[in-house]
């Protein structure tokens, strides 16, 4: 689509801060005005559109605005009923990806244990969610109690904080990873590393793959989108 705006200014709002563009305030697809609550997102959010398409009448695409999709998610999805967000990322702890090791190669069993197993420590010391690990795909029987003390953390979040969630959970496979990038104990970069370590494994024996790469760069990109709004909206 062409810009039609010229100037992005902020202006308080019940919500927080409300973004303006030529003096007419952002709204959602449901006709809601879009209010952001944390100063800095809400300032991230201008930045990106003052320079989605560069000038009035340049082309832009929302793809320029991911922190406006994450906030508008946040606010018309999310807020309005949090729990079916909680319930479907709670979910994957029941088949978190670092619960499920290889068998073979000795050199693969070996790197998922040792960037895999810390982060499972990490939940059982500080969510109090210790998970039982297996071989395979084969779904493993996790204990209830730390199902539940893993839904407990997830519900803990905001609806900002849901919503990076649902971008990162997803992105890496893991709940466990996402909460502890979540938490701050875990940063984009180690997460996405830890989550792609398999297919990197696999690229090392098999070389790389122009598709393969580029989808891991896209699962990069949304783990840290996912990580800049976690820590905008302190």
């Amino acid at each position: 689509m062409k810009r039609f705006w010229d100037t992005v200014t902020i202006v308080p709002d019940p919500a927080g801060h409300a973004i303006l563009l030529d003096g007419r305030p952002m709204r959602l697809p449901g006709g809601a005005v879009l209010g952001v609550g944390p100063a800095r997102l809400a300032a991230a959010i201008a930045a990106e559109w003052q320079q989605a398409g560069g000038a009035k009448g340049g082309e832009m695409s929302f793809a320029d605005t991911p922190l406006t999709r994450i906030a508008g998610t946040a606010q018309e999805r999310i807020a309005p009923d949090p729990t079916p967000t909680i319930l479907a990322l709670a979910r994957y702890g029941e088949t978190d990806l670092l619960c499920h090791r290889a068998e073979a190669p000795e050199t693969l069993v070996r790197r998922q244990h040792e960037g895999w197993q810390p982060w499972l420590d990490w939940a059982a010391r500080q969510l109090d969610a210790p998970l039982r690990v297996g071989v395979g795909i084969v779904a493993l029987d996790q204990p209830p109690d730390s199902l539940a003390a893993l839904r407990r953390a997830v519900a803990a979040l905001d609806p900002l904080g849901l919503a990076a969630l649902g971008v990162a959970v997803p992105a890496l496979g893991s709940l466990v990873l996402g909460l502890a990038l979540a938490a701050g104990a875990l940063d984009a970069a180690t997460a996405h590393r830890l989550g792609a370590l398999d297919a990197l494994y696999q690229a090392e024996i098999w070389g790389e793959d122009a598709e393969a790469v580029a989808s891991r760069a896209a699962v990069q990109a949304d783990i840290a989108l996912a990580e800049r709004v976690l820590a905008l909206r302190e």
